[in-house]
């Protein structure tokens, strides 16, 4: 099982307990509005998410972790690696992404988690490059990708929901860790 151990967080694989509190972090607006198309999330779907996220470590040995408060075991959100294959320009790539409940915003735990991420995408996984992908106009993440030194490659248009997105990346050469 993989685990990642932060100063503040573990970040480790799904399991059956964490779909409640998921699904919760899934249903606020506030913390969808970035995400797709901006819809909540209901259970089906968040359990749906889950087990794909799952599928994708099994087949490419790496994928979103869930993200646990090391204190109290709470779960804040997730984050971590997957391939974006709904913007197929982009590929063959990695990307790193999260999203977190809203009561953990502003502490710093989406970079710390992602910093996490990065590290293990590029040292433990042998990943040369990974992007991020963030809906223009979403400061929040664009701060978080500014933290991890990524640098931006373009603008182009999610084929799904026609929104502008912002492609940043990194590679190992311009890794500092």
């Amino acid at each position: 099982m993989t685990e990642i151990h932060t100063p503040r967080l573990l970040l480790r694989r799904w399991d059956e307990d964490d779909l409640p509190a998921l699904a919760e972090i899934n249903a606020d607006p506030d913390v969808m509005r970035w995400t797709g198309d901006g819809s909540v999330l209901d259970l089906e779907e968040t359990a749906d998410d889950i087990e794909r996220w799952e599928e994708e470590w099994d087949e490419e040995g790496f994928g979103l972790f869930a993200v646990e408060l090391l204190g109290s075991g709470e779960l804040a959100g997730v984050v971590g690696l997957s391939v974006p294959t709904y913007l197929p320009e982009v590929l063959p790539a990695v990307e790193i992404s999260w999203r977190l409940g809203r009561q953990f915003w502003g502490q710093g735990y989406a970079s710390e988690a992602a910093q996490a991420s990065l590290e293990f995408a590029l040292q433990d996984r042998g990943l040369d490059r990974v992007v991020a992908i963030a809906r223009v106009g979403d400061s929040a993440s664009e701060n978080v990708i500014r933290k991890l030194g990524m640098v931006p490659e373009k603008v182009t248009i999610d084929p799904r929901y026609g929104h502008q997105v912002a492609v940043h990346s990194i590679d190992l050469s311009e890794y500092a860790g």
